[in-house]
Order: C-alpha cells, then sequence, then structure tokens
C-alpha cells in the first residue's frame, strides 16, 4: 500500500491515503482495485477514534510554528522530510525521476505555486499541488506513486499531503534533494552572521556625524550607527500605523464637516438660486423698458423692473445672511476636506516606507564556492553582491552544507542556526542494506556538527561583506558553502541553485530551460486528457 502514498508525523502516526476516488474513475473496476479500496478503507477503520483530531491537531501546530519550515528528499529512501528548524515534522514517501531523467540532488528554493497546473513538457498533464522549483520545469507535485523513480524528474508526493504541504509552504522554501536521508542539527559558531547596525547607507547616519575611531577595515563607527534595518522597519511601520490612525480620524472629521455644512450650502444654493431668477427678471424688465413704444407699456415695464428689483433685494439679503451663517461650515468642511486628502497621501506614502524597509528584512541567501573563491548575495530572489573571499586549502574539497537562521536570540542581537550536510558521514547508518525497500526503512543520519564547524572555520570572508550581509541578515536566511559552482539554473526569479556535479543530471539534461514567461502562464482550453481520467496514469 505504501506504494500508492501516505502522510506521516514524526511520531509514526500513518494517514493512508483515501481511495474511494479510485473506485469513481472505473465505470468496472477491476477486482485488484476492489480489493485494493477495501484494503484501504480497512486501514482508515483501523484507526483509533482520535486519530484525524491528533493529525489535525499536528497539522495546526505545524502551521503555527514560527520556525522556517525545509523540505528534505531523500532519493535513496524515495521519501520527503518536513523540518522545522532541526525538529522532523512530517515525512510521506515520494517518486522521483526516473533513469535518465534523474531529479538531480541539490539545494532549491520553491519559486512558484499553482494549485493546478499542467505540464508544459509532457502532453499537458496534471501536476496537482504544483511548487516550482527551477523554471526548466523541476517541481513538487502530487502524482502516481509506484513504489520507484517513475518521473520525469519531478517529486512526486502522496495527494492529500501535497495538498498539506503546499498549505504550509511559502515562496522561498528551501527543499534539499540528497542521495540518503539525513537531518538538519542546531548549531553555534562565531562565523555564523550576526544581525548587525546599518553602516553601508551613510543617509542612515545623523548629521551630526563623529566618527570614534574605530579602525577595524570595513567599519565606520560613530554617533547613531545603532540603527538597524530591523529597527528602522518597525518604526516605519509603527509610523504608517498612526499615518492610517490620522487618515480614518481626519476622514471621520472630514464627514462630519461636510454633515454639518450640507444643510447651509443647500440653502446657500436655493438663495443663489432665487438671487439669479431675480437679476433674469431685472433684466428683463429693462430689455421691456427699451422696446416698449407708448406711455402704458413703459409704465408696465416700470413696474415690472420695480418688482424685479425688489425680488432681487430680497434674495441678495436672503443669501447674505444664509452665507454668514453657513460659510464658516462651509469653509471648515472644505478645510476638513483638503486635510483628509493630505492624511492619505501621507498615509500611502508611510505605508511605501514600511514596505520599501520590510524588504530589507527579506531572507538573505549567501553562497560561497570554493571552485570560484567568491561569495555571492541573493535577497529577494534579487543579486545583491558578490565579494572575492579566501578559502583556507583551497585545493581541499569542503562539501557542500547549507546553514539556515531559525530565530532571533538575546532580543534580536543574535540569532539560531542550524546546519545541514549534503552527505552523511561515513558509517553514519550502520544497517545492512539488503533491499532496496529495506534501505528505505532506514532512518536519517545526522549532519556531523563537528565536520559543519570545520567548514566554517575554512571561510575568511571579508569585514566590510560581513557587514553588509550583517545589515540584512534575518530568520530565514541561508548560507551555503559548497566545492560546486551556482547552476546554471539560477537567474531571475530564483534563490541560489546548487546541484550535485556528481550526481545524475537527467531530470535537468532533459529539460528546456527559462521558457517565456506568458507560455509558463497561459493555458489554453483543452479537452480532459487520459491523466486526469486515470489516477494510474504514468506522469
Amino acid at each position: 500500500m505504501a506504494g500508492f502514498g501516505e502522510l506521516q508525523f514524526a511520531d509514526g502516526l500513518v494517514w493512508q491515503q483515501r481511495g474511494a476516488h479510485l473506485m469513481q474513475q472505473c465505470k468496472q473496476p477491476s477486482p485488484f482495485i476492489v480489493l485494493m479500496v477495501a484494503a484501504l478503507v480497512c486501514v482508515s477503520d483501523a484507526q483509533p477514534v482520535g486519530a484525524q483530531r491528533d493529525a489535525d491537531s499536528r497539522l495546526n501546530e505545524v502551521a503555527a510554528t514560527t520556525e522556517p519550515l525545509m523540505a528534505v528528499v531523500s532519493l535513496n529512501n524515495q521519501r520527503v522530510a518536513i523540518y522545522a528548524g532541526a525538529n522532523r515534522v512530517l515525512q510521506a514517501t515520494v517518486s522521483s525521476g526516473r533513469k535518465d531523467y534523474e531529479t538531480p540532488a541539490g539545494i532549491y528554493s520553491i519559486i512558484e505555486k499553482n494549485r493546478e497546473h499542467y505540464s508544459n513538457l509532457y502532453d499537458d498533464a496534471a501536476m496537482p499541488f504544483m511548487q516550482r522549483l527551477t523554471w526548466s520545469g523541476i517541481a513538487l507535485h502530487a502524482g502516481a506513486l509506484p513504489g520507484y523513480p517513475a518521473s520525469h524528474g519531478c517529486i512526486r508526493m502522496p495527494y492529500e499531503f501535497a495538498e498539506q504541504l503546499f498549505d504550509l509552504s511559502k515562496i522561498g522554501m528551501r527543499v534539499v534533494v540528497v542521495r540518503d536521508d539525513i537531518a538538519p542539527v542546531p548549531i553555534a559558531h562565531s562565523r555564523l552572521f550576526k544581525p548587525g547596525p546599518i553602516l553601508s547607507d551613510a543617509s542612515i547616519a545623523p548629521v551630526a556625524y563623529r566618527p570614534t575611531g574605530d579602525t577595524v577595515p570595513g567599519r565606520i563607527v560613530g554617533v547613531g550607527t545603532d540603527q538597524t534595518w530591523r529597527s528602522i522597519a518597525a518604526a516605519k511601520t509603527a509610523a504608517a500605523g498612526l499615518a492610517a490612525v490620522g487618515a480614518e480620524v481626519a476622514a471621520k472629521a472630514a464627514s462630519k464637516a461636510r454633515a454639518e455644512a450640507a444643510p447651509f450650502v443647500r440653502k446657500m444654493r436655493i438663495a443663489e438660486g432665487a438671487k439669479f431668477r431675480a437679476e433674469a427678471l431685472v433684466r428683463q424688465a429693462e430689455r421691456a423698458m427699451e422696446a416698449a413704444e407708448s406711455p402704458e407699456a413703459t409704465a408696465a415695464a416700470e413696474e415690472l423692473k420695480s418688482n424685479a428689483l425688489e425680488r432681487l433685494a430680497n434674495a441678495q439679503k436672503d443669501l447674505a445672511s444664509v452665507t454668514a451663517e453657513g460659510q464658516p461650515k462651509v469653509d471648515v468642511a472644505t478645510a476638513a476636506r483638503e486635510a483628509a486628502r493630505a492624511a492619505e497621501i501621507a498615509k500611502v506614502a508611510a505605508y511605501d516606507d514600511a514596505k520599501a524597509a520590510e524588504t530589507k528584512l527579506a531572507p538573505v541567501s549567501v553562497f560561497i564556492s570554493r571552485k570560484t573563491q567568491r561569495l555571492y548575495v541573493r535577497q529577494g530572489f534579487q543579486p545583491v553582491f558578490e565579494s572575492p573571499l579566501t578559502i583556507s586549502d583551497a585545493e581541499e574539497p569542503i562539501g557542500t552544507t547549507m546553514f539556515t537562521a531559525v530565530a532571533y536570540v538575546n532580543e534580536g542581537t543574535d540569532l539560531r542556526w542550524t546546519a545541514l550536510a549534503m552527505y552523511a558521514p561515513a558509517g553514519a547508518n550502520d544497517q545492512p542494506l539488503l533491499r532496496r525497500h529495506a534501505q528505505r526503512n532506514v532512518g536519517p543520519a545526522k549532519t556531523d556538527i563537528d565536520t559543519a564547524k570545520r567548514v566554517l572555520e575554512r571561510i575568511f570572508i571579508p569585514q566590510d561583506a560581513i557587514d553588509r550581509i550583517s545589515e540584512i541578515v534575518s530568520p530565514r536566511s541561508a548560507l551555503i558553502i559548497s566545492d560546486e559552482v551556482m547552476s546554471r539554473e539560477t537567474s531571475k526569479g530564483t534563490d541560489f541553485i546548487v546541484i550535485m556535479s556528481g550526481e545524475p543530471q537527467g531530470g535537468i539534461k532533459m529539460r528546456r530551460r527559462n521558457l517565456d514567461a506568458s507560455y509558463r502562464s497561459y493555458r489554453p482550453q483543452r479537452p480532459r486528457s487520459y491523466s486526469e481520467t486515470n489516477p494510474f496514469a504514468w506522469w
């Protein structure tokens, strides 16, 4: 049954995928299908009464965690494990790329999510709950699980697990594909980055800036340099909140002033209308006097003009009275309207400032390549800067290790980190692996913490680069140190993609890169495909 997929929690709780939909897909199901569905039902019925509630509670705990999630896919074990920090919280069976289409071992991150996606490369095949890892088409998604590698390079997961992971994950979540299962471990080391003050942006320093004589290369310390992007973002967020309150108060004041002025505005408009009509009557009387050809006509025109002038005088008097009473109200309403408009503009500007500052808190990724002897920095999937560095014993392999910032500690002055190596240390699993399915039951090896520390101690980063990284490092940031160069899959709209050159590359080699964005998003109307109507379709 495991071939059809299961979702497991770290404590051993198992959810078997329901099989009712299999019966619905087949008008005349074979005896095998009937027996398989019956077995699934029996397994479901055998679950403890509280199993569903326990599973729901555990999922809620995972969703509520503030620690970054990371997926580790083991090719030999054909399973995926989800970690919150260093804690294994979920796992499930998978089916990775088959021979010649192997899923390449390496470090990826989720760059796009789509609940209902169809393959651009393979017969429009359905890929539910797709989470893209490369623009060339490697992805996580729900799919058939025959019990062995069978995809064209993607990582298929059980349907329910894929749906739940889709809801739990965020863009940027790390997905690490390894040969043998390995788990991250907590690590502390002085070489790991710590949050620091803003030193690279001179505009942040106050006008009364006075250096204190610190001689550390690349560092200038003076009055006001304790500001961080975190404190600035917090201040700007608070300012945006105050601006929003101010805009709301101003809008309410403008509404109240408009309501109080409205009766007077109506009266003033009525009085202005009466005055306009009276003036029209005066002009009409004057034209009648000019056209009069007899004494009688002249007298009638003069009487008409006299009445019109009296009417005009009364209208002017009424207008003056209403204006004297209502104009202050109108002026207050006009001023309140302008104040509300200015407050709304200030609110928008404050939110823009807060958003700009918030982007500085996006997780930062640092990649160090032994082959190029350089450090590369990305934030929000965009390059920030790169720098040369020094690696001791540069001719000796250093492996590939990823360090992940999990959370702030010490009131935000430091970070808690984990380390994950791409390869388990020799002898990590001494169990005999006589059969493939026996290998899949082997638990994950733990990253060797001493080896991870030695990796850090071989790296010497220039102080100015450390300062720039310290300005923007935050939880969910990562430091990747590798023998490899960054993959050519690293491009616009991706984080660093690092692929192990010693592993099969079929799933990358067989795919086109960087499909046109409009083509990637365009989905024409089409008939239902075989893969949609047959749950065992090969895709």
